[in-house]
């Protein structure tokens, strides 16, 4: 009998769990089983281990082959283990030397040519695998995401025999070495919108603070424009955030790509997305749009028509900045920290106010309750979106380029973190009543707000944000009653 012992990662949320692959072979008759609770995906690498060691020229044993993935109770899934079982079974076979692996944790897809196909999570694997003390051998096409983790002994791997030669000494293959930078990326210009200086202002104040946003107009007047460009005008991520964000989208269905790396993200799920797509989950849980959307955007276009369940979803994560998603078998927690901006009609034919409406006021009541109470009490800022003026459209250019607004925005933030270390936004209660002092005029116009608009307490510690952020792209040092109107007329139009 001979035995080996192979290192890897399994994925469970945002973390990877260390998994020990065990490879046996036994007398009888040829047989080959996994256990330890493996997902389809990996029983099915019974069929290409076994077709990428006989294309690679090694023998397969005729043996009863049985390998444990360990521990038994965590669930396993995917391609990835199809190299560690590779090599246990050569290991245990005596084709290569076993001392060599117990240095290393391996992952990675293989081919039924021996060559290896990149791998989802390969960023939390190389964070985790850090922390090990051991080398990371993954597919070459994986080496540069997982390089991002600084700190891990990265080796890009093309095929089971290079890495095989490697291991034998035959070859040698080095260590994966990028310098890494956040690099401007090119993004769409606020100076392409014409008009809507109300909009504008309040895009750059939402910018400032992080502060989610709701624009309600009729069709055509620039709210996904304006959408598009708040990536433009906030401040550049720091190391930490990108390397948060990239690891959000290393664990996606897409996959992680290079030239994401530093760039906010920006999300917009169209309106028949499901509950699980928004905020995550399935039998084995995946992040959503929210957690995708890490330090980014989530941009809802028509939000009315988005299912009512799907927007209550948004409720929880909106306060806490994660989510949790329980099954039955499993349980995982996904940060998502994302700054939504919707957009909707006034109206279901859009054109409230403009003379042109046909819809009766019960079918305008029955439309804007499609969005609740609750929801609409987490959004900070709510403005209309009127429709462009003819003369502004024939004007040449729009205002103020999104590189000019962004030095402000970059320069409010700088306080906001100096003072706390997080965007205005993210303030606790506790923290808002020490840093959203009011001045006597800026306390009694809040005061009349309160009474006339019937504002709750949430709001009432939102609207105090959003004034902080104003004061904030003010350079002063509190809140008078001009930021406190100007946050008022952020909210009023829709209260």
């Amino acid at each position: 009998m001979a035995l080996a012992v192979v290192y890897s990662r399994a994925l469970a949320a945002m973390d990877a769990p260390p998994v020990t692959v065990e490879a046996h072979l036994g007398g009888g008759l040829p047989n080959f089983t996994i256990v330890g609770l493996p997902e389809a995906e990996v029983k099915e690498a019974r069929d290409r281990v076994r077709a990428a060691l006989q294309t690679a020229r090694f023998e397969f044993p005729a043996r009863r082959i049985t390998v444990n993935l360990a521990p038994a109770d965590l669930p396993k899934d995917s391609g990835r283990f199809d190299l560690p079982i590779a090599l246990g079974i050569l290991a245990a076979s005596g084709q290569i030397p076993a001392a060599p692996l117990n240095d290393c944790e391996f992952v990675g897809e293989l081919a039924l040519t021996g060559a290896l196909r990149p791998i989802r999570g390969a960023l939390p694997m190389a964070l985790s695998a850090r922390d090990s003390g051991r080398s990371l051998v993954l597919p070459s096409a994986n080496a540069a995401e997982a390089a991002l983790a600084r700190g891990t002994r990265i080796l890009g791997v093309e095929s089971l025999l290079q890495l095989c030669a490697h291991l034998t000494g035959r070859e040698v293959i080095e260590p994966f070495l990028q310098e890494t930078s956040i690099a401007s990326a090119t993004l769409p210009d606020l100076a392409d919108v014409k008009g809507q200086m109300h909009a504008r202002r309040a895009l750059e104040v939402a910018a400032a603070g992080a502060h989610s946003l709701l624009m309600v107009g009729p069709p055509g007047t620039g709210k996904s424009m304006l959408a598009a460009r708040l990536p433009g005008i906030v401040p550049p991520m720091s190391e930490a955030e990108a390397l948060e964000s990239a690891a959000m989208q290393s664990l996606g269905g897409n996959g992680f790509r290079m030239a994401q790396w530093g760039v906010r993200p920006f999300r917009a799920p169209h309106h028949t997305a499901s509950a699980i797509a928004l905020v995550g989950g399935g039998s084995q849980p995946r992040p959503g749009e929210i957690s995708l959307a890490m330090h980014g955007v989530l941009f809802l276009d028509e939000l009315p028509e988005f299912d009512r369940r799907v927007l209550e979803a948004l409720r929880e994560p909106l306060d806490s900045g994660q989510i949790t998603v329980s099954r039955a078998a499993r349980q995982a927690d996904f940060p998502a920290r994302f700054q939504l901006v919707g957009a909707m009609n006034p109206c279901p034919c859009g054109y409230l106010g403009e003379g042109r409406c046909r819809c009766t006021p019960d079918q305008i009541s029955r439309y804007r309750a499609r969005i609740s109470g609750p929801l609409l009490d987490r959004i900070d800022i709510q403005i209309e979106v009127p429709a462009i003026a003819p003369e502004e459209l024939h004007k040449r250019g729009g205002g103020e380029s999104s590189q000019d607004i962004r030095m402000r925005v970059e320069a409010a933030r700088a306080r906001m973190l100096a003072r706390r270390g997080k965007p205005n936004a993210m303030l606790e209660a506790r923290e808002v009543e020490e840093d959203c002092a009011l001045d006597a005029h800026g306390s009694r116009t809040l005061q009349r707000a309160i009474v006339h608009l019937n504002l709750s307490a949430r709001s009432y510690h939102r609207l105090l944000k959003v004034s902080r952020s104003i004061a904030d792209l003010a350079g002063a040092r509190d809140i008078d009653g001009d930021h406190v109107a100007e946050a008022l007329g952020y909210r009023r139009k829709l209260e």
